[in-house]
């Protein structure tokens, strides 16, 4: 029994008051975790929580368990060069030879793909609008007029209600996607449950499916919270299965949640709450319901989506190369890609990103786009006289030269330049700068700085925008 009280009869030769009175305490010795600090409040048992946040380029730093965002961060260094697999892969697929490890069909697949990449001046200009409409969910003047009013209100009513209108928006606009969640997670199931089980919820995914195409969204809702759920409760009851059924039924109610959220009705409603804000029923002009779901149904990233044959062909080819026996390289490589499209595409990250994989002039070039579209926020700083600041990002990948970083700052008409080259093009630096300084010049911008000079190693993203960092640019949710 412990000494706690001292009141137990002492142990000869042991006096507990000496007892680690000589021994310091030191806050750099590793073994000691969560040394006591009067400045903060610490946990009683040994997991380190207070941990430097640090720069997302130091992939090796331990998980956080403090913040959200800063493990996100960390995933996002950590996560494989999108760059490099796309590199790798369509290597292997040039010239469409079906060698070891790579499957017929899905030569067919990529074949599809690499004649998307043969592009000319005019149809690099429409790829990359294309990619930026569909890059952006919340696009457009009623958006803009949202984001201006929710900026300039100090009613937290006017603002919560803004907010539940755009998450409303976010989930009816995911509406297909959510829907074949639905059935790929049940299908899923069927096959993660005893066969007993899963005849008897076969049925259910087939009459499930059968209203999603009717588009009877009631009807769905129906089956899934009235039949689909209770049995699948009831099966864990019964069997107090904690492996990947689990897993799947946590992701399928999120999808049901999400589902029903993102009701045409609901999404009327939220409206209806908007327009009861004085200043904001102004602002809409009497927006009707029909003009609002119209307006909703034809925004540029509704078009997009629909036609975005490069992003629908490239996960055709993943799908086909994950489910099938590609060879371990082929495999390795896709899965980086889905991996970083997942983390780049994340809800936390105030960046804009895209992807620019092209031929030009008979060479592969791989090229990623990162930008902000309010670098310094001047609005917010009180200057909104003066013009807002960009910030672009690129980093480029040019068969049989090598890579490059480019980040471009634009202010009105006045662009700044800097370009990290390879070794093989630093010796021709100053003619490379010239040439972009003219370039700039007679597409009628203004030419402030422009420098080239040799890469000495790769940039990172919060390098280049540090901002990511600030508390009020991220949502840092703390555990």
């Amino acid at each position: 029994m412990p000494d706690l009280l001292g009141v137990t009869n002492p142990v000869p030769g042991h006096d507990s008051n000496n007892v680690n009175r000589n021994m310091p305490v030191s806050p750099n010795d590793p073994r000691i975790q969560n040394v006591p600090d009067p400045t903060r409040v610490t946990r009683p048992d040994n997991r380190t929580e207070q941990q430097d946040t640090g720069d997302a380029a130091k992939g090796n730093q331990a998980l956080r368990y403090d913040s959200n965002f800063a493990a996100f961060l960390q995933r996002l260094a950590g996560t494989p060069d999108l760059r490099e697999s796309l590199s790798t892969l369509f290597a292997l697929y040039e010239g469409m030879v079906v060698s070891s490890g790579i499957e017929e069909g899905l030569a067919a697949e990529m074949g599809a793909l690499l004649n998307m990449l043969k592009m000319d001046e005019g149809q690099l200009g429409k790829f990359l609008l294309s990619q930026m409409a569909n890059g952006s969910r919340f696009n457009g003047a009623l958006f803009n007029l949202l984001r201006e009013a929710y900026s300039n209100s100090n009613s937290e009513a006017v603002r919560s209600g803004i907010l539940q209108f755009l998450k409303k928006y976010g989930d009816y606009s995911s509406t297909n996607h959510l829907q074949g969640n639905l059935l790929r997670t049940l299908t899923r199931l069927t096959r993660a449950i005893p066969a007993s089980y899963g005849s008897q919820l076969l049925p259910m995914v087939s009459q499930l499916e059968e209203k999603l195409n009717a588009g009877d969204r009631q009807g769905a809702l129906k089956l899934l919270q009235g039949s689909i759920l209770p049995f699948l409760s009831a099966y864990t009851s019964k069997t107090n299965d904690m492996g990947l059924s689990r897993t799947l039924i946590s992701m399928l109610a999120l999808d049901i949640s999400r589902y029903e959220n993102g009701s045409e009705e609901g999404l009327l409603q939220a409206f209806h709450q908007l327009n009861s804000s004085p200043g904001l029923r102004e602002k809409l002009s009497g927006l009707s319901d029909e003009a609002l779901l119209r307006l909703l149904q034809n925004t540029s990233f509704a078009k997009a989506s629909e036609g975005d044959q490069f992003a629908t062909q490239l996960a055709k080819a993943a799908q086909k190369a994950l489910q099938s026996g590609a060879g371990k390289e082929v495999q390795e490589a896709f899965r980086n890609i889905v991996s970083a499209f997942l983390v780049n595409e994340s809800v936390h990250m105030p960046l804009n990103h895209f992807l620019l994989p092209l031929q030009w002039d008979d060479r592969m070039v791989f090229s990623e786009m990162w930008v902000d579209p309010d670098a310094e926020e001047n609005l917010k700083k009180g200057k909104g006289e003066r013009e807002n600041t960009l910030r672009f990002l690129f980093k480029i990948d040019i068969q049989n030269l090598g890579f490059f970083d480019i980040v471009l700052t634009c202010q009105g008409e006045r662009v700044d330049l800097q370009v990290f080259c390879p070794e093989r093009v630093a010796p021709f630096s100053q003619l490379v700068q010239g040439e972009l300084s003219r370039i700039l010049t007679d597409n009628g911008l203004s030419t402030g700085a422009v420098q080239v000079q040799q890469m000495t190693r790769p940039l990172t993203i919060s390098g280049v925008f540090p901002r990511i960092f600030e508390g009020e640019n991220s949502i840092n949710v703390k555990i």
